[in-house]
């Protein structure tokens, strides 16, 4: 057990591993707003809006072609010290194979509606994949350089250079290229940590198994995350699309910063789960929480001052928006402070409870976009978003109270707001 500790490295605690996180996604949230800053000033908004379905069409295949494979190989690794660590580059290839079938399926059945950058969608699977399993080794680090800073760098340099030229048939193409050399280097750094080794009896059956609800509730989650852009293009056009975009960029704050913290903490929950640990689970979870809505709820509130404002920056057609942005806020509040209570569900083996609940949230997602979208357009669609990402949220918190106290709020809070309780923890 040590001789494996010392291969895979120091691992990170999780205060320095989230404080690491957050900082990538700012990064990456700025990066993103930027680059549909640039979008949206070089190109007219019905470019601007096809350009941003297509890139929702992508990312929906390539999440659902994922099959959450990169969660259960962090369930997986993380829970090695309980199965023993011989053959965890056998779980690594029983994840990658099926998504790499899957992906090329859907590069497949995508192309007539995108384009040339359908060939990328392997790639994005194959990076997401190989990036959550050194998650599962307990190291923040190449997820925080390749997916928080050098993909959303690469994404806004070749995008502005698209914009520079003028051509708007190449924006899914410079988005989608710099997939590639992140694919590449999250293999190179996957090398050291999982040595090949036997490929045990059961792997395969053991791992998809514990993962095949999940497969289902991360193509829902992929879905529930981009679906509302492709149907404004749909029912209000691709002009509504870009407004309606630019308008809830900034729901990526709460995502990216959920998703650095989650990260940070996941395999941890997981093990303190798996051990029965539950006051150590209701510490990570409620830690975890207060720094969400600390480092969140300010950029709410303050995006939801100055939205009309803030949304000039994308050009005169989009100030109009304001009532949107102030939807996003609201909700992004009330989610926030719920904390990462699908990441707890899942932690704890709820799968089959946390696939329902996101079927119901989409469910209610297009229930909403459907009715209200082709009268009220961009604010039928954030409606609609609304009213799904509190079902996602409310459900689970309530599932989670009821089947183990669990708040996320509580007497570890305060203590959490001292640095570094939280950073030695």
């Amino acid at each position: 057990m040590a001789e494996l500790t010392r291969r895979r490295g120091a691992v990170e605690g999780p205060g320095r591993a989230g404080a690491a996180g957050v900082a990538a996604a700012a990064f990456s949230t700025l990066a993103q707003f930027v680059l549909v800053v640039v979008v949206t000033r070089a190109f007219t908004a019905e470019e601007a809006g096809g350009f941003f379905a297509v890139t929702a069409v992508v990312l929906m295949a390539a999440g659902i072609a994922k099959l959450d494979a990169g969660n259960g190989l962090v369930y997986f690794i993380a829970r090695a010290e309980t199965y023993g660590y011989l053959g965890i580059s056998g779980y690594i290839r029983a994840a990658l194979m099926p998504c790499v079938v899957v992906a090329c399926g859907a590069a497949v059945v995508v192309y007539p509606h995108v384009g040339m950058v359908a060939a990328v969608l392997p790639v994005i699977v194959l990076g997401d994949v190989l990036l959550a399993a050194t998650r599962g080794f307990g190291t923040m680090r190449p997820t925080v350089l390749l997916d928080g800073m050098v993909l959303p760098a690469a994404q806004l340099v070749l995008v502005a250079g698209v914009a520079v030229a003028g051509v708007a048939e190449w924006l899914p193409v410079a988005w989608g290229l710099p997939y590639v050399p992140v694919l590449a280097l999250a293999a190179a750094g996957m090398r050291g940590r999982a040595p090949r080794g036997p490929y045990l009896p059961g792997t395969g059956r053991d791992l998809w198994r514990h993962t095949a609800p999940r497969s289902v509730a991360g193509g829902v989650q992929a879905v529930f995350q981009r679906v509302d852009v492709v149907v404004v293009a749909l029912l209000a056009g691709p002009a509504q699309a870009a407004v309606y975009t630019a308008a809830t960029r900034f729901k990526v704050v709460g995502q990216l910063a959920n998703q650095g913290l989650a990260q940070a903490v996941q395999a941890r929950l997981v093990g303190a789960l798996a051990r029965g640990e539950l006051a150590r689970a209701r510490e990570l979870y409620q830690a975890a929480t207060v720094w969400l809505v600390l480092l969140t709820w300010p950029v709410w509130l303050a995006y939801g001052a100055l939205a009309p404002w803030l949304l000039g920056v994308f050009g005169p057609a989009y100030g109009s928006a304001a009532p949107v942005a102030l939807i996003l806020a609201g909700t992004m509040m009330v989610a926030t402070a719920c904390g990462m209570v699908d990441v707890v569900l899942t932690a704890a083996g709820h799968t089959g409870a946390s696939l329902r609940n996101l079927v119901a949230a989409v469910v209610c997602t297009l229930t909403l976009d459907v009715a209200l979208i082709p009268a009220h357009g961009a604010l039928g669609a954030v409606a609609g978003w609304s009213g799904g990402v509190l079902v996602k949220n409310l459900l689970p918190l309530w599932q989670l109270h009821r089947r183990y106290g669990l708040h996320p709020f509580g007497r570890h809070t305060l203590a959490a707001l001292r640095w570094r309780a939280w950073a030695a923890a």
